[in-house]
């Protein structure tokens, strides 16, 4: 089930956050991982969350700004069982999600988004906050 998140949810969007990023993002380096996790919840005040719940547990999120995927985070214990792929669908047929920003170094996350339609129209050598780690704008074909 999709629903939308609020302020209560947060602890848990930490925890599957921190998941995710372990289990995909083994180039960050350590102070950049505690850096995103420290201000990773004053983020979600940018964007509309919507999250994915499994028997009751939040499990996946994202997060919408105008028509764009900011963020999208899978628990690790549940990747791989269509829990992205149903928020990116809900995003584009019902919240008009067209693009995507994608850490370049994130190959599996990079060929998910291209598997679901989404091609690379541009490349930036710096993330958001100004960290080397390049960054693939991606939108849907």
């Amino acid at each position: 089930m999709i629903r939308p998140i609020d302020t209560t949810d947060y602890p848990r969007l930490l925890h599957i956050w921190e998941s995710a990023v372990l289990a995909t993002h083994d180039f960050l380096k350590p102070e950049d991982f505690a850096y995103y996790k420290e201000n990773l919840p004053s983020y979600f005040a940018f964007v509309t969350l919507w999250g994915y719940e499994v028997e009751g547990e939040l499990v996946g999120f994202m997060g919408i700004a105008a028509n764009s995927l900011e963020m999208l985070f899978i628990d690790e214990a549940t990747r791989g069982r269509g829990v992205g792929k149903a928020l990116i669908h809900y995003g584009i047929q019902k919240q008009g999600v067209t693009t995507v920003e994608v850490n370049e170094q994130n190959a599996q996350a990079v060929g998910f988004y291209e598997h679901l339609g989404f091609k690379v129209k541009n490349r930036m050598e710096l993330d958001g906050q100004g960290k080397p780690y390049p960054i693939l704008q991606l939108e849907l074909a």
